[in-house]
């Protein structure tokens, strides 16, 4: 028996490779196992090879597997560009109708399985992924039953008699993988689990959850892969609340109009890729300027331009700290797991209120989509904080004057009131601007207001600046990463230790302002520093060494491709570089 597994499903785009891993992961995840899945998928609506690859285990997982155990084959395009993954001794199901071939003289095992044939007989090929589900939970020694609940929650809008026939099919399925090849490998035999109740999600809906959790009631955006599933969520949860999403002609109007909510009191914020934050800059020094309070989520993807809008990429790390024209205060932060965009979500809208800037969520398409197991959110993290917002009566204003909305504090934040407060009548425009927001262009108050504002970022508290991994006084290595690679490099290192390299590993979740205290220490005591990012010129590695030095020792793991790190990778480049 086996305590996990990878297993992938391939075929043409629309052919519901999508939901014959929905259907397989969900109902593992309710058995007890630990999940992470990684979808490849085309910019296309229809048509060309997707694939949907999910790790099984009885442990926790962060990252894809280096290797498979089982690849479901819908054509023969599946094989042949996803078999160089199979592990000696693996498996490919495939169906019949496309009388599928694998190569010669290869300790991989091939099951030809009449998927479409089976599901035709039981009314509909579209049941054939339900077939190769039950002929997978023969391989794996899963009861057929086990599907019931997920099939019942997929299907059962439908009736209940889709239900029985998709449970049919699936046991149909596993059937004829037991009855026509006699089919008995313990060695594919998995492990029970605990059966411990956890959440399955993506990225994108513990992003939408956060927000809602942090009393956020609008959302303003404009749909692009991989940000759409953010609005997605919240068109069907928000209203719930008392809340609304609107879909802008554009990214410039979800920006502003998200700007414009927040002056009024709510809670809100856009989300978008790389292509939609470029068309949102102009807006976010608008934010600035006039400090109000604004939270944006950027789901990378591979660039430039429309680039690889369906592929994992980490390039937009400069533009969302320098992109801005002129100088303002911005946070940007960068959660590595689910969990983690759940709570920095939460915190998001915190900060964005408390020192009153705009606040980037920087997360990539592997976190954004990619599916995991997730231990229950702990609702008691919650903590709401408005900063110097003020609610109670102000008092009277002598001759006529305005409120000081802009006025010059040492911890560069302003008292804000909301507009129609008595008392609290002041100017708002994106020229500069003094105390009471009247426009001026005096050289001294230019001075103050450009001072005070940027004097927020000396003051900005966060929780957890950098994860820290550490194991060794003068580790052979740092590793330094951000975003979804956290997993793969953990999981490298347990490698590398075991070949007797001592490695230690820091994982940015602020990344600006840069926490250097916390990590200059961690740089100076290792031989190497490796820093790991999916882009082509080491954009983390240059603000590494911008803001802590050390550039003779800071090397730069990169990969570009559009693909995800595997953890052999980083295991093999990092022994190469040092």
């Amino acid at each position: 028996m086996i305590s996990q597994l990878s297993w992938k499903v391939g075929g043409q785009q629309g052919e519901g490779i999508e939901s014959t891993g929905e259907v397989f992961s969900i109902a593992l995840n309710r058995l007890g196992y630990y999940l992470y899945g990684y979808r490849h998928f085309s910019s296309r609506i229809k048509g060309g090879h997707t694939n949907n690859k999910i790790r099984v285990s009885t442990s926790e997982v962060r990252s894809i597997s280096d290797d498979l155990d089982i690849l479901v084959a819908f054509d023969q395009e599946t094989i042949d560009v996803n078999f160089h993954e199979l592990r000696n001794g693996g498996i490919v199901l495939a169906d019949s109708k496309f009388n599928p071939t694998i190569p010669e003289n290869v300790n991989v095992t091939l099951y030809s399985v009449p998927f479409t044939e089976i599901a035709t007989e039981l009314g509909t090929s579209l049941m054939k992924n339900m077939v190769a589900i039950g002929a997978t939970s023969a391989i794996l020694n899963i009861n057929p039953n086990g599907y019931h609940e997920v099939v019942q929650d997929t299907y059962g809008r439908k009736g209940e008699k889709i239900v029985e026939k998709n449970m049919e099919a699936i046991k149909k399925g596993a059937e004829y993988l037991k009855d026509v090849f006699g089919f008995d490998r313990t060695d594919m035999y998995l492990e029970k689990a605990d059966e411990q109740k956890r959440m399955f999600m993506i990225g994108n809906d513990a992003i939408a959850l956060g927000a809602i959790a942090a009393g956020s009631r609008f959302m303003a955006a404009y749909p692009i892969t991989p940000a759409s599933e953010i609005m997605e969520y919240l068109i069907k949860k928000l209203p719930k609340f008392g809340g609304v999403v609107i879909q802008t002609e554009d990214e410039i109007a979800a920006c502003t109009m998200a700007i414009g909510a927040n002056y009024a009191g709510a809670r809100t914020f856009t989300a978008s890729a790389g292509p939609g934050l470029s068309l949102m800059m102009e807006a976010i020094g608008l934010s600035g300027i006039t400090e109000q309070p604004l939270v944006i989520v950027d789901t990378q993807r591979g660039g430039p331009s429309t680039g690889l809008p369906t592929k994992q990429e980490q390039s937009d790390l400069m533009a969302m700290i320098y992109g801005t024209h002129g100088e303002i205060p911005k946070v940007v932060m960068a959660p590595s797991t689910v969990q983690e965009a759940f709570y920095d979500m939460i915190e998001a809208f915190n900060i964005a209120e408390e020192y009153q800037v705009p606040v980037i969520l920087l997360t990539d398409l592997q976190l954004s989509l990619g599916k995991q197991t997730v231990e229950p959110l702990d609702y008691h993290k919650i903590n709401i904080r408005r900063g110097k917002l003020l609610t109670d009566d102000l008092p009277e204003l002598e001759n006529k004057a305005y409120f000081k909305r802009f006025e010059v504090t040492e911890d560069g934040v302003s008292p804000r009131v909301l507009p129609g407060t008595k008392n609290g009548i002041h100017h708002v425009t994106g020229v500069e601007h003094d105390e009471t927001g009247k426009p001026s262009e005096v050289a001294i108050n230019r001075i103050e207001q450009m001072d005070k504002r940027l004097r927020k970022l000396a003051n900005i508290n966060f929780n957890t600046p950098v994860h820290k991994r550490i194991y060794h006084d003068h580790p052979d290595i740092l590793f330094v990463g951000f975003i979804s690679t956290r997993g793969t490099i953990e999981e490298a290192m347990e490698r590398l230790e075991n070949d007797g390299i001592a490695v230690n590993h820091a994982h940015i979740r602020l990344i600006h302002p840069f926490p250097t205290e916390e990590l200059l220490p961690l740089v100076e005591a290792a031989k190497k520093v490796i820093v790991v990012e999916n882009n082509a010129t080491g954009q983390l590695a240059n603000l590494l060494k911008m803001n802590i030095g050390y550039a003779n020792k800071i090397a730069s793991l990169l990969k570009y491709d559009g693909n995800p790190f595997l953890p052999h990778e980083i295991y093999t480049r990092s022994k190469e570089l040092i």
